[in-house]
């Protein structure tokens, strides 16, 4: 069993913790249907890392490759059976075998079941590999009862402690790519709304990359994206107030979800010359902006509390009544 899987278990087991500024937000504990993704274990993949092993585990690896690779990951779900350790709250995915394909994501997306369903891509953070972003992936459609399919970008990162600095630059790197993925779902027909989910790093690219898609296209792909949330995000205040700008409408369906007390974030800030995240933000700060903003400083129980999206079921809540709420 992984370490996070062993962590959500616990806090499962715990009980839910008060999450400040979600009762307007009607995060109640109402019970959603089974995932998409629980009855079709498939994510499909959008990757800017070098492949690795012949097609085997780890199947991609910390490399930047010459060109993005679309894929089809198929998953294991955790055992529901009576006495399993998922019944516990102590089971976890199993990513089982990736196959890339010659063709782009909107063909796998024509593939699956549902047409004119919503999407939902999800962008992970600093210091992940391939592996653990695509299950990061599965635990949050899983967990948010997602109805759609789920799309992964995972960016070229070294997984490595004191490799912050190249996934900064990695991360960066990808922006396009990341772009071409976001036009390819906004622009054709027959599919529903595109949420994104993205986490700690990995905001950066993803705005920059919603910074460049409106910059192209305007208004006319605007309506198509429902809600984006950044979890923990892991951008300069400045920066970040820069781009909100330069997004236009796009900015009113950002949701924000901040922990002053992100350890993580706050070494982030050290290393880049003591700058505030805006992930470690006070939310009356970044409120200014026009954004939401979800304050879970006092959801988290552990020492980090950087990946309260996937660890905290009321913060899961939050993004699914984004999602719920999100306007066409």
């Amino acid at each position: 069993m992984s370490r996070r899987g062993l962590l959500r278990g616990l806090a499962s087991s715990a009980g839910a913790l008060a999450l400040g500024g979600c009762a307007s937000l009607g995060a109640t504990g109402a019970r959603y249907d089974a995932s998409s993704l629980s009855v079709e274990p498939t994510l499909i993949v959008a990757t800017t890392r070098k492949r690795v092993n012949s097609g085997r585990k780890p199947w991609f690896g910390p490399e930047r490759a010459s060109s993005m690779t679309v894929a089809r990951a198929k998953l294991v779900p955790p055992d529901e059976s009576r006495f399993s350790l998922a019944a516990a709250g102590l089971g976890d995915w199993r990513l089982d075998q990736v196959e890339p394909v010659s063709g782009g994501v909107i063909d796998l997306l024509a593939q699956g079941s549902g047409s004119g369903s919503d999407v939902l891509i999800y962008v992970h953070g600093f210091k992940q590999t391939f592996e653990t972003a695509a299950l990061d992936a599965a635990h949050l459609s899983d967990g948010i009862r997602f109805r759609g399919q789920t799309i992964v970008f995972s960016w070229p990162s070294k997984a490595g402690l004191f490799d912050y600095a190249y996934d900064r630059d990695s991360a960066m790197w990808s922006r396009d790519d990341f772009e071409r993925v976001l036009q390819s779902v906004v622009t054709p027909p027959g599919i529903g709304r595109v949420h994104i989910v993205a986490h700690s790093m990995g905001t950066m690219l993803t705005l920059e990359s919603l910074r460049q898609l409106h910059d192209r296209y305007g208004d006319t792909v605007d309506g198509r994206i429902g809600a984006v949330v950044f979890a923990a995000p892991d951008i300069d205040m400045d920066v970040f107030s820069s781009a909100i700008t330069r997004i236009g409408p796009l900015a009113r369906k950002i949701t924000v979800i901040t922990a002053t007390n992100d350890r993580a974030l706050a070494l982030s800030g050290q290393l880049a010359g003591g700058m505030t995240r805006v992930g470690a933000a006070e939310k009356a700060v970044i409120e200014k902006l026009g954004v939401r903003v979800i304050d879970a400083s006092d959801s988290g129980w552990g020492i980090i509390n950087h990946d309260l999206f996937l660890s905290n079921a009321d913060v899961r809540r939050v993004i699914r009544r984004q999602i719920d709420t999100s306007a066409a």
